[in-house]
Protein backbone atom coordinates (compact mmCIF):
# COMPACT_ATOMS: atom_id res chain seq x y z
CA UNK A 1 0.00 0.00 0.00
CA UNK A 2 0.93 3.52 -0.51
CA UNK A 3 1.05 5.03 2.60
CA UNK A 4 2.47 8.28 1.24
CA UNK A 5 -0.51 8.80 -0.99
CA UNK A 6 -3.29 7.27 1.62
CA UNK A 7 -2.23 10.48 3.78
CA UNK A 8 -2.10 12.95 1.51
CA UNK A 9 -5.76 11.86 0.57
CA UNK A 10 -7.15 13.65 3.09
CA UNK A 11 -8.59 10.84 5.20
CA UNK A 12 -6.24 11.89 8.57
CA UNK A 13 -7.74 15.38 8.25
CA UNK A 14 -11.16 14.23 7.81
CA UNK A 15 -10.88 11.74 10.87
CA UNK A 16 -9.31 14.38 13.37
CA UNK A 17 -12.20 16.53 12.66
CA UNK A 18 -14.88 13.94 12.98
CA UNK A 19 -15.91 14.46 9.22
CA UNK A 20 -14.92 10.51 8.20
CA UNK A 21 -17.45 7.71 7.59
CA UNK A 22 -17.65 4.88 9.69
CA UNK A 23 -15.92 3.03 6.79
CA UNK A 24 -12.99 5.45 6.07
CA UNK A 25 -12.46 5.47 11.27
CA UNK A 26 -12.43 1.49 10.74
CA UNK A 27 -9.95 1.75 7.69
CA UNK A 28 -7.76 4.22 9.55
CA UNK A 29 -7.67 2.90 13.20
CA UNK A 30 -6.45 -0.53 11.43
CA UNK A 31 -3.84 0.78 9.17
CA UNK A 32 -2.59 3.43 11.95
CA UNK A 33 -1.48 0.29 14.38
CA UNK A 34 0.44 -0.98 11.05
CA UNK A 35 1.92 2.66 10.15
CA UNK A 36 3.47 4.80 12.57
CA UNK A 37 3.30 7.58 9.66
CA UNK A 38 -0.25 7.75 9.99
CA UNK A 39 0.07 8.51 13.85
CA UNK A 40 2.19 11.16 12.96
CA UNK A 41 0.74 12.86 10.19
CA UNK A 42 -2.38 12.68 12.92
CA UNK A 43 -0.46 14.43 15.69
CA UNK A 44 1.28 16.90 13.22
CA UNK A 45 -2.19 17.78 12.09
CA UNK A 46 -4.23 18.13 15.43
CA UNK A 47 -1.05 20.37 16.51
CA UNK A 48 -1.20 22.44 13.60
CA UNK A 49 -5.15 23.03 14.22
CA UNK A 50 -4.20 24.02 17.70
CA UNK A 51 -1.60 26.44 17.03
CA UNK A 52 -3.76 27.91 14.22
CA UNK A 53 -6.44 28.23 16.46
CA UNK A 54 -4.38 29.92 19.56
CA UNK A 55 -3.11 32.56 16.64
CA UNK A 56 -6.54 33.88 15.47
CA UNK A 57 -8.02 33.70 19.43
CA UNK A 58 -9.76 37.14 20.10
CA UNK A 59 -10.04 38.42 23.85
CA UNK A 60 -13.92 38.62 25.02
CA UNK A 61 -15.56 41.92 25.15
CA UNK A 62 -15.36 43.32 28.57
CA UNK A 63 -19.56 43.15 29.00
CA UNK A 64 -18.95 39.67 29.03
CA UNK A 65 -16.14 39.60 31.50
CA UNK A 66 -18.01 41.69 33.56
CA UNK A 67 -20.98 39.65 33.70
CA UNK A 68 -18.59 36.33 34.15
CA UNK A 69 -17.78 38.31 37.60
CA UNK A 70 -20.74 38.90 38.56
CA UNK A 71 -21.67 34.90 37.94
CA UNK A 72 -18.99 34.30 40.00
CA UNK A 73 -19.13 36.45 42.91
CA UNK A 74 -23.02 35.36 42.96
CA UNK A 75 -21.97 31.31 43.04
CA UNK A 76 -19.26 32.30 45.84
CA UNK A 77 -22.45 33.78 47.80
CA UNK A 78 -24.72 30.60 47.29
CA UNK A 79 -21.57 28.84 48.41
CA UNK A 80 -21.07 30.46 51.09
CA UNK A 81 -24.77 30.39 52.63
CA UNK A 82 -25.11 26.48 52.18
CA UNK A 83 -22.19 26.38 54.08
CA UNK A 84 -24.23 26.28 57.31
CA UNK A 85 -27.00 24.16 55.32
CA UNK A 86 -26.90 20.28 55.72
CA UNK A 87 -24.17 18.38 53.82
CA UNK A 88 -26.68 16.94 51.10
CA UNK A 89 -27.10 20.78 50.11
CA UNK A 90 -23.33 21.40 49.75
CA UNK A 91 -23.40 18.34 47.41
CA UNK A 92 -25.84 19.34 45.29
CA UNK A 93 -24.20 23.03 44.96
CA UNK A 94 -20.96 21.31 44.13
CA UNK A 95 -22.22 18.97 41.39
CA UNK A 96 -24.00 21.74 40.00
CA UNK A 97 -21.21 23.77 39.70
CA UNK A 98 -18.88 21.04 38.22
CA UNK A 99 -21.40 20.44 35.56
CA UNK A 100 -20.97 24.29 34.72
CA UNK A 101 -17.20 23.85 34.60
CA UNK A 102 -17.36 20.97 32.51
CA UNK A 103 -19.46 22.55 30.40
CA UNK A 104 -17.75 25.98 29.73
CA UNK A 105 -14.57 23.43 29.13
CA UNK A 106 -16.67 21.61 26.21
CA UNK A 107 -17.95 24.85 24.93
CA UNK A 108 -14.22 26.64 24.87
CA UNK A 109 -13.47 23.30 23.00
CA UNK A 110 -15.96 23.23 20.79
CA UNK A 111 -15.08 27.18 19.87
CA UNK A 112 -11.35 26.42 19.30
CA UNK A 113 -12.29 23.42 17.08
CA UNK A 114 -14.60 25.43 15.19
CA UNK A 115 -11.60 28.31 14.60
CA UNK A 116 -9.25 25.63 13.56
CA UNK A 117 -11.88 23.85 11.14
CA UNK A 118 -13.45 27.42 9.52
CA UNK A 119 -9.15 28.25 9.13
CA UNK A 120 -8.52 24.90 7.29
CA UNK A 121 -11.58 25.08 5.64
CA UNK A 122 -10.61 28.53 4.11
CA UNK A 123 -7.27 28.07 2.86
CA UNK A 124 -8.34 24.92 0.93
CA UNK A 125 -11.02 27.19 -0.68
CA UNK A 126 -7.74 30.17 -1.30
CA UNK A 127 -5.77 26.85 -2.73
CA UNK A 128 -8.57 25.86 -4.68
CA UNK A 129 -9.31 29.51 -6.04
CA UNK A 130 -5.57 30.05 -7.37
CA UNK A 131 -5.23 26.72 -9.37
CA UNK A 132 -8.91 27.34 -11.08
CA UNK A 133 -7.53 30.76 -11.48
CA UNK A 134 -3.95 29.59 -12.88
CA UNK A 135 -6.30 26.47 -15.33
CA UNK A 136 -8.27 29.63 -16.13
CA UNK A 137 -5.21 31.79 -17.22
CA UNK A 138 -3.44 28.48 -19.15
CA UNK A 139 -6.94 28.09 -21.11
CA UNK A 140 -6.45 31.69 -21.97
CA UNK A 141 -3.53 32.00 -23.04
CA UNK A 142 -3.41 28.51 -25.09
CA UNK A 143 -6.64 29.42 -26.90
CA UNK A 144 -5.19 33.04 -28.25
CA UNK A 145 -1.78 31.20 -29.56
CA UNK A 146 -4.38 28.52 -31.35
CA UNK A 147 -6.44 31.57 -32.89
CA UNK A 148 -2.70 33.28 -33.43
CA UNK A 149 -1.66 30.07 -35.58
CA UNK A 150 -5.50 29.55 -37.06
CA UNK A 151 -5.37 32.69 -38.28
CA UNK A 152 -1.55 32.46 -40.26
CA UNK A 153 -2.22 29.64 -41.55
CA UNK A 154 -5.04 30.93 -43.17
CA UNK A 155 -3.48 33.95 -44.65
CA UNK A 156 -1.03 31.06 -45.54
CA UNK A 157 -3.42 29.14 -47.76
CA UNK A 158 -5.08 32.06 -49.39
CA UNK A 159 -2.00 33.68 -50.39
CA UNK A 160 -0.88 30.42 -51.88
CA UNK A 161 -4.48 30.41 -53.67
CA UNK A 162 -3.91 33.56 -55.05
CA UNK A 163 -0.40 32.84 -56.18
CA UNK A 164 -1.98 29.82 -58.01
CA UNK A 165 -4.69 31.24 -60.24
CA UNK A 166 -4.47 31.27 -63.44
CA UNK A 167 -5.33 35.10 -64.03
CA UNK A 168 -2.00 36.23 -61.35
CA UNK A 169 0.72 37.18 -63.67
CA UNK A 170 4.06 36.72 -61.40
CA UNK A 171 6.73 39.72 -62.02
CA UNK A 172 9.98 38.74 -60.50
CA UNK A 173 11.78 42.09 -59.19
CA UNK A 174 15.26 41.05 -58.78
CA UNK A 175 17.94 43.29 -56.52
CA UNK A 176 19.62 46.18 -58.88
CA UNK A 177 23.18 46.55 -59.01
CA UNK A 178 24.91 46.31 -55.39
CA UNK A 179 22.01 45.12 -53.89
CA UNK A 180 22.14 41.88 -55.81
CA UNK A 181 20.84 39.97 -52.24
CA UNK A 182 17.09 41.92 -52.75
CA UNK A 183 14.32 40.25 -53.59
CA UNK A 184 10.63 40.53 -54.61
CA UNK A 185 7.92 39.56 -56.20
CA UNK A 186 4.36 41.26 -57.50
CA UNK A 187 1.14 39.05 -58.06
CA UNK A 188 -0.74 41.44 -60.44
CA UNK A 189 -4.56 39.77 -61.47
CA UNK A 190 -4.92 40.04 -65.17
CA UNK A 191 -8.84 40.49 -64.77
CA UNK A 192 -9.10 42.55 -62.17
CA UNK A 193 -5.90 44.59 -61.82
CA UNK A 194 -5.10 44.01 -58.19
CA UNK A 195 -1.52 43.92 -56.79
CA UNK A 196 -0.28 41.71 -54.50
CA UNK A 197 3.55 42.09 -53.05
CA UNK A 198 5.55 39.42 -51.83
CA UNK A 199 8.73 40.61 -50.04
CA UNK A 200 10.59 37.84 -50.47
CA UNK A 201 14.41 39.37 -49.33
CA UNK A 202 14.04 43.10 -48.38
CA UNK A 203 16.26 44.36 -45.53
CA UNK A 204 14.07 45.79 -42.10
CA UNK A 205 13.14 49.56 -43.28
CA UNK A 206 14.62 52.14 -40.92
CA UNK A 207 11.89 53.10 -38.64
CA UNK A 208 11.38 56.33 -40.28
CA UNK A 209 11.51 54.75 -43.85
CA UNK A 210 8.80 52.81 -45.63
CA UNK A 211 9.10 50.80 -48.69
CA UNK A 212 7.00 51.73 -52.02
CA UNK A 213 6.09 50.29 -54.58
CA UNK A 214 6.08 51.51 -58.42
CA UNK A 215 4.35 50.68 -61.63
CA UNK A 216 5.89 51.82 -64.40
CA UNK A 217 3.19 52.80 -66.96
CA UNK A 218 4.41 54.66 -70.20
CA UNK A 219 7.80 55.20 -69.09
CA UNK A 220 6.36 57.11 -65.96
CA UNK A 221 6.35 55.96 -62.24
CA UNK A 222 2.66 55.62 -60.82
CA UNK A 223 2.27 55.24 -57.02
CA UNK A 224 1.18 51.49 -56.21
CA UNK A 225 1.11 51.31 -52.68
CA UNK A 226 3.15 51.61 -49.61
CA UNK A 227 4.48 47.85 -48.21
CA UNK A 228 3.45 48.06 -44.00
CA UNK A 229 5.65 47.28 -41.61
CA UNK A 230 3.67 44.14 -40.29
CA UNK A 231 3.80 42.78 -44.42
CA UNK A 232 5.38 39.54 -43.77
CA UNK A 233 3.81 37.33 -46.58
CA UNK A 234 1.56 38.25 -49.52
CA UNK A 235 0.14 42.12 -49.11
CA UNK A 236 -2.29 43.81 -51.06
CA UNK A 237 -1.35 47.14 -52.83
CA UNK A 238 -2.94 49.31 -55.03
CA UNK A 239 -4.80 48.73 -58.02
CA UNK A 240 -3.02 49.56 -61.49
CA UNK A 241 -4.72 48.96 -64.79
CA UNK A 242 -1.73 48.53 -66.73
CA UNK A 243 2.14 48.48 -66.47
CA UNK A 244 5.05 48.08 -68.40
CA UNK A 245 7.73 47.17 -65.33
CA UNK A 246 7.25 47.46 -61.21
CA UNK A 247 10.12 48.55 -58.63
CA UNK A 248 10.39 49.07 -55.51
CA UNK A 249 12.48 52.35 -53.29
CA UNK A 250 13.16 52.84 -49.92
CA UNK A 251 10.83 56.40 -49.00
CA UNK A 252 10.56 58.61 -46.00
CA UNK A 253 7.54 57.34 -44.07
CA UNK A 254 4.00 57.78 -45.71
CA UNK A 255 5.93 57.83 -49.36
CA UNK A 256 6.56 60.21 -51.60
CA UNK A 257 4.75 61.95 -54.66
CA UNK A 258 7.71 60.65 -57.05
CA UNK A 259 10.45 58.01 -56.50
CA UNK A 260 13.84 58.90 -55.45
CA UNK A 261 16.14 56.54 -57.87
CA UNK A 262 18.88 56.70 -55.60
CA UNK A 263 16.91 54.34 -52.92
CA UNK A 264 16.06 52.13 -56.06
CA UNK A 265 16.12 48.51 -54.64
CA UNK A 266 14.29 46.15 -56.89
CA UNK A 267 12.96 46.20 -60.21
CA UNK A 268 10.84 43.76 -62.83
CA UNK A 269 9.77 44.44 -65.85
CA UNK A 270 6.38 42.35 -67.29
CA UNK A 271 7.55 40.28 -70.69
CA UNK A 272 5.38 39.70 -73.37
Amino acid sequence: MDIQAYIASGVIESYVLGLATEQEVAELEQLRKQYPEINQSMAAFEALLEAEAMANAQQPPAHIKQALLQTLQSEFKDTAVASTQPQATITGKVANLNWYKYAAAAAVILIVASAGLNIYFFNKVNQLQNQYLALVNERNSLEAGLNIYKTKALDIYNSMQLMSDPNMLKISMPGIKGKEDNLATVFWDKQSKEVYLLPNRLPQAPENKQYQLWALVNGKPVDAGLLSADCSGLCKLKTIPDAQAFAITLENKGGSPAPHLDQLYVLGKISG
